[in-house]
């Protein structure tokens, strides 16, 4: 995401870098180079004029060209700009003061409606909320047995009158049956077409008016760039939406509509669609967004996922055994299982400050390494994990036999055991914690 964008960003910068003290033309060149790398983006043209417009007068003012460090003014400004452009700040889901709050999910077919619908469901419940999926969707084939499997999944119950009633009337009812039964969010999975037609937005006026809605999201598909910002705008022309949740993000994507669509539409992006798993979903930051963009990473995203992904009972109790030698090959597994649920190691890697846009395209993870570790520490017998010791050359043998890979295998996983032990343990003292501060990342 933003790869491509990112690098031209920071090409133009460069030029700025090499001057200890910046000239009206100087900051001309330099705002043409980010003006082309807004366009190769798929920004707005609209957007990109007044972006420009507003980073160039700010860029020849005072604060810049009488800077001792002008380069780094520039990287500032046009970083506040592009947080503007976003939005400013996080706008949050509104939540009704008397339940249910009710989400209506609109958008074209194939922009990722019906999964996201049990996304944000998702999300919500973890959050102690207690959501009801509705299958609004009786023209697509399979669309109400998809939300029952994504429905399912979640362990979120979803709401379906069949495909012969009027989904006005199915969206009518499932209110009055969340209010009967204690549902305090619903999650209205409506019909999308192709493109946008008049049936199409009449029905969904018609679900509006009777269902009144507390949040109208459009789903986006941010691959399809400019006509992301047209779709967006047109249904807002018609329904007056809330908000939008972009999604695809995860995929070659320029990054054009996540810069548009709240300029054009002057409705914010609530949420970001950044994988194909039902927890790649997350709140949209517009200030953590231009820091990804401009290559300063997202620190605080990161933390957060690392936050939901270990358990802090689960990390006292590491830590406990980590001071009395006590980690056992049991534990090392944990943690690798735990590490899995932060999401796959190029994402992680996008959030941290300084690694280099596209440095990592042609890493390839090995998906199937957990796989094998968890194979070869359970064909271990329980003492074998808890005292890896006393694994000798026969106890290897039958243990690669058993977990189908090979006996150097077998000694790759436990002398990474080792390693891991002893580096742990200097990070569980008193100055490994001083080195990682208030927040540690338990394995």
């Amino acid at each position: 995401m933003f790869e491509g964008l990112t690098e031209k960003l920071n090409n133009a910068f460069r030029k700025f870098r090499n001057k200890g003290k910046l000239t009206e033309s100087d900051v001309k060149a330099g705002m043409r180079e980010i003006k082309l790398a807004l366009l190769e983006a798929d920004v707005n043209f609209k957007v990109v004029k007044e972006f420009v417009n507003t980073v160039s007068e700010r860029a020849v003012g005072a604060e810049v060209l009488e800077s001792l460090m002008p380069a780094q003014q520039v990287v500032k400004i046009v970083n506040e700009e592009l947080i503007n452009i976003m939005g400013g700040s996080q706008s949050k889901l509104t939540i009704a003061s008397k339940p249910p709050t009710v989400i209506m999910m609109v958008g074209l077919q194939g922009a990722g409606k019906t999964t996201h619908a049990g996304k944000l469901a998702g999300m919500y419940k973890k959050q102690g909320k207690n959501p009801l999926l509705v299958a609004c969707d009786i023209y697509r084939p399979a669309a109400i047995r998809q939300l029952e499997v994504v429905g399912g999944q979640l362990g979120i119950p979803v709401f379906q009158m069949g495909d012969k009633i009027s989904p006005v009337k199915i969206a009518e009812e499932s209110v009055k049956y969340a209010e009967s039964r204690g549902y305090d969010m619903v999650f209205i999975d409506t019909a999308g077409r192709l493109h946008i037609d008049e049936e199409l937005m009449a029905e969904l006026q018609s679900i509006k008016e009777k269902v009144k809605p507390t949040e109208i999201l459009l789903t986006v598909d941010a691959m399809i760039g400019q006509d992301a910002v047209n779709v967006a705008k047109t249904f807002n022309d018609l329904l007056d939406i809330t908000g939008v949740v972009l999604t695809k993000l995860d995929g070659d994507t320029r990054g054009g509509a996540a810069l548009s669509v709240k300029y054009i539409t002057q409705k914010p992006i609530k949420f970001i669609g950044t994988g194909e798993k039902l927890d790649n979903i997350e709140p949209f930051y517009p200030d953590r967004m231009a820091s990804r963009i401009l290559g300063m990473g997202d620190v605080l995203s990161l933390i957060e996922k690392a936050e939901q992904a270990f358990d802090a009972k689960q990390a006292a109790e590491l830590e406990q055994k980590l001071r009395q030698s006590a980690f056992t090959l049991d534990d090392y597994l944990e943690q690798f299982k735990q590490l899995k649920k932060m999401g796959s190691v190029d994402q992680l890697m996008a959030m941290m400050p300084g690694i280099k846009p596209g440095s990592l395209k042609d890493a390839k993870i090995d998906e199937r390494m957990l796989a094998r570790t968890e194979a070869i520490i359970l064909s271990m017998t329980p003492r074998e994990r808890a005292k890896p010791d006393i694994i000798n050359g026969s106890r290897k043998r039958r243990i690669a036999n058993g977990s189908g890979t090979s006996v150097e295998e077998v000694n790759k996983l436990l002398r990474q055991f080792d390693q891991i032990k002893v580096l742990m343990k200097q990070f569980s003292g008193k100055k490994g914690k001083q080195k990682l501060g208030k927040f540690r990342f338990p394995g």
